[in-house]
């Protein structure tokens, strides 16, 4: 299976290409506002989109939304975090003010398919079961591929963190239950594959991840 990324847009937020083998279809994981460097990430493995999976709402995950979609590409997302995916404008102007125009639209448009929770979907060839892990938001998702032992953790579980819960909708304690739930329990040779930040295992996180160790 063939897994690349870059740290794309202006929170260096890490887009991933999915597929069984260059040349083909590919599946996206995560859309920041950057077509063109989404776009440089699949010419450089000669794939062409089918799907993309959005791990949550924020601008850095989904404000790309519908420049992907528009080439016919299914896009899911949970739920719970369509409104805050609908509004990246609103979300950026909120963290950086005046600083925020002109670098993002703003509303998403796209039609969006929802995610539910321990369901697996086969995309482009591959399994990837839906972890519904709220916390960091409210429709926050992790993409388990078991056949491979991967895990693409979006804002959930970084190396040597989690994700943020002070931004509106967020809940430590959600987080941690929904990291005891459905992620502590995964192989611990599982591969993290974070949204921001080098890749990790659930392994080495166990042993010295601050946060992963108060569940121990």
């Amino acid at each position: 299976m063939l897994i690349d990324s870059a740290p794309l847009w202006y929170f260096q937020t890490n887009t991933y290409v999915v597929a069984p083998a260059a040349g083909g279809p590919a599946v996206i994981v995560d859309a920041p506002p950057d077509p063109r460097g989404v776009g440089d990430l699949l010419a450089a493995n000669d794939l062409t989109p089918v799907a993309l999976l959005v791990t949550h709402g924020h601008v850095d995950h989904a404000g790309g939304i519908d420049a992907i979609a528009t080439s016919g590409v299914t896009t899911y997302l949970h739920p719970d975090d369509v409104d805050l995916a609908r509004h990246p404008g609103e979300q950026l102007r909120a963290l950086l003010g005046a600083e925020a125009d002109g670098l993002v639209d703003a509303v998403v448009t796209s039609p969006l398919t929802d995610l539910h929770h321990r369901e697996t979907l086969t995309l482009a060839g591959i399994d990837f079961t839906v972890l519904h892990t709220p916390g960091h938001t409210p429709g926050h998702c992790c993409f388990h591929i078991e056949s491979e032992g991967v895990l693409l953790s979006g804002d959930h579980l970084f190396q040597g963190s989690i994700g943020r819960t002070d931004l509106p909708g967020g809940s430590f304690e959600q987080l941690m239950e929904s990291m005891r739930d459905s992620v502590m329990p995964l192989d611990a040779d599982t591969a993290v594959l974070p949204g921001h930040g080098p890749t990790t295992t659930l392994s080495a996180e166990r042993l010295s991840n601050p946060f992963l160790r108060e569940l121990l």
